[in-house]
């Protein structure tokens, strides 16, 4: 392997299958307890991470919303299931599809993929939320961007 000199990593980014988005993720010793299985709690971090980079790959200024006052998406509702464990070194995939827009909130379908084996699947519905933590109807813009990736499937069996 030759080295290149002053090498720049791109930070990680996941990518748009027609309405699937997939995030990649690595277990690492950190994600692991004394077991070396994936503590639960970091399948919430990734699918976090993923729900974060649909709105980047969108185009959603969820920052620039916060500093200007607007708001910023919240959970509101999760329902989780634990399938079967990652462990140190797995390669897993988060597919994540979003599958109902209202006026303040979006439904989004996530699984942590390892190959051809499901390790936990959730759904999130996630909320706008004013400054002061109350629902408010997210920007119109927003709503537009979420329209091409909306899918009409409601599992991903």
């Amino acid at each position: 392997m030759a080295l290149q000199p002053n090498p720049r990593p791109n930070p990680p980014g996941g990518v748009f299958d027609g309405p699937l988005h997939l995030y990649a993720v690595r277990v690492y010793y950190e994600d692991t307890d004394l077991s070396g299985i994936v503590y639960h709690a970091n399948y919430l971090r990734w699918f976090e991470r993923a729900r974060s980079d649909v709105l980047r790959l969108l185009e959603i200024d969820q920052r620039a919303a916060i500093e200007a006052g607007e708001g910023a998406y919240a959970v509101a509702d999760l329902q989780l299931k634990y399938v079967r464990p990652a462990k140190l070194d797995d390669d897993v995939v988060i597919h994540t599809r979003c599958t109902q827009l209202k006026a303040a909130s979006v439904i989004m379908h996530q699984r942590a993929i390892r190959g051809s084996q499901l390790l936990c699947e959730a759904t999130f519905r996630v909320g706008f939320v004013a400054p002061d933590g109350r629902p408010r109807r997210q920007p119109e813009a927003w709503r537009k961007a979420f329209a091409p990736v909306i899918s009409q499937v409601e599992s991903f069996s």
